[in-house]
């Protein structure tokens, strides 16, 4: 495909209570649904084959990991891609010799596998307990050329750290994509985070004239636990071009020039006038100097 073409990315939203083989038919179905929409890059929510296992720790969950190379859902959405002519980034929960990851196969249009991005940054608090299930990723950040474009990859917890985004575009991500599974805080019940959430990625978007997209689940999982939705896509000057809402299963879709886009961060300048050698305190612990 020609890099002047429009590509058209597409955000799932669903509810993900049922059980592995009901949920793969729900994303299957929507990502069919949005590959008839013209769909290029569909992006699928976090850990999105059962229902959000962290909000508690129990050691039977480690059962629900696999190794990336015979990962049976993985393999599955290889044939899934493939099929739709669509790059699709598939969350799975890995297992690595002794190590379990929260990660993600980046599967581009032809079915094969690019590389695997484990999870950097990892939460852990109520309701997200996810120290106790995955070590932090070794991976690095990672970008991969794909039929449509480079795309950038971080998971969730990731989305707040600004040096995730910035490390992407600056390995030349023409789109950056997070697969999400983010709700209401169990002990703080009317903490909203929805607003904060989106203004992150928005600022992700202009500081570094980039498209971002987010892909959420929705429903309540756990009797204190609500996931909120709002999937959605900013333009490359932080405008949210599509969203879905609370509560409604869907696609959300928008469609982009990266050729444009890169000439336009380009004009911008922000690369041009980095000042690396004064960065140093942002690799130093807790700004120590």
């Amino acid at each position: 495909m020609p890099q002047s073409q429009p590509v058209k990315v597409a955000v799932l939203q669903a509810k993900l209570n049922g059980d592995r083989h009901d949920n793969i038919a729900k994303i299957i179905d929507l990502a069919i649904e949005a590959s008839g929409n013209g769909a290029n890059i569909i992006l699928i929510p976090e850990l999105f084959e059962g229902k959000y296992f962290c909000n508690l720790e129990r050691d039977e969950f480690f059962a629900w990991a696999k190794p990336a190379a015979e990962h049976p859902t993985v393999k599955h959405f290889q044939a899934i891609a493939d099929k739709l002519n669509a790059v699709i980034p598939v969350p799975f929960f890995e297992q690595a010799g002794q190590a379990y990851y929260n990660s993600v196969a980046t599967i581009d249009a032809t079915g094969e596998i690019l590389g695997i991005y484990r999870k950097s940054h990892i939460p852990d608090g109520p309701g997200y307990e996810e120290k106790f299930y995955f070590r932090p990723g070794n991976s690095g950040f990672k970008v991969w050329p794909t039929v449509f474009g480079k795309v950038g990859v971080g998971i969730c917890w990731d989305q707040w750290f600004p040096e995730c985004a910035r490390a992407m575009v600056m390995q030349g991500a023409d789109i950056l994509l997070y697969p999400t599974a983010i709700g209401s805080e169990p002990d703080e019940p009317d903490l909203d985070t929805r607003g904060p959430w989106q203004r992150a990625m928005v600022g992700h978007a202009v500081s570094n004239i980039v498209p971002v997209a987010a892909a959420n689940r929705i429903g309540r999982e756990a009797e204190n636990q609500f996931f909120y939705g709002h999937s959605f896509i900013a333009n490359h000057r932080g405008d949210i071009v599509a969203q879905l809402g609370a509560h409604k299963e869907g696609v959300g879709y928008a469609s982009f020039d990266f050729a444009q886009i890169r000439r336009d961060r380009a004009s911008f300048g922000f690369f041009r006038d980095r000042r690396p050698e004064l960065y140093s305190i942002l690799v130093t612990a807790d700004g120590e100097t």
